[in-house]
């Protein structure tokens, strides 16, 4: 029986994206996260912390939880990986580290809150007992431009929002 042919970063990197569409569906920040482990996906999510009402909610916590709990373990498979469309925050380095991720491929740079490779290099301090290997920029400009045409339209949305208020007070 000859083994799957494994797919690309690219196409694991849609279905990520296509988890951060979902989120932006429910007013969420579009962020999505897949993990992969012998070419099939374990655990998927969204940034979910409005929705649940939980600032834990991040789309890489959310896929971390999916695949730990349909595994019963709380440490991923040796060979996964963790795609996300937005460069990790130090609450997510520090779960998948906990986790034992493999490898992280993520989308864009957060420049403000990145732990990566922007803010913040968590893995560069010699702290950890575990590391795991990463690399930036899969489909960068698309992962970018979700999250910037989210923004976009959520200040219209407040742009129209004082313009009514406005409006009413007048």
């Amino acid at each position: 029986m000859s083994q799957e042919q494994p797919y690309s970063d690219e196409y694991w990197m849609q279905q990520a994206y296509a988890q951060a569409a979902s989120a932006a569906l429910k007013g969420e920040i579009p962020v999505g996260a897949v993990i992969v482990s012998q070419n099939q996906i374990i655990g998927s999510g969204f940034n979910a912390p409005i929705t649940l009402n939980d600032p834990t909610a991040h789309a890489e916590i959310q896929a971390i939880r999916q695949a730990c709990e349909s595994l019963q373990n709380y440490r991923l498979p040796d060979d996964a990986t963790l795609y996300v469309t937005l460069e990790p925050c130090t609450m997510c380095v520090g779960a998948l580290v906990h986790a034992r991720i493999k490898r992280v491929v993520f989308g864009t740079a957060e420049p403000k809150a990145g732990s990566l490779v922007s803010a913040r290099q968590l893995l560069e301090t010699g702290y950890y007992n575990h590391l795991f290997e990463f690399e930036a920029g899969c489909l960068q400009e698309q992962c970018a431009q979700q999250l910037s045409a989210f923004f976009k339209m959520r200040r219209e949305q407040k742009r129209q929002q004082k313009i009514q208020e406005k409006s009413l007070n007048d």
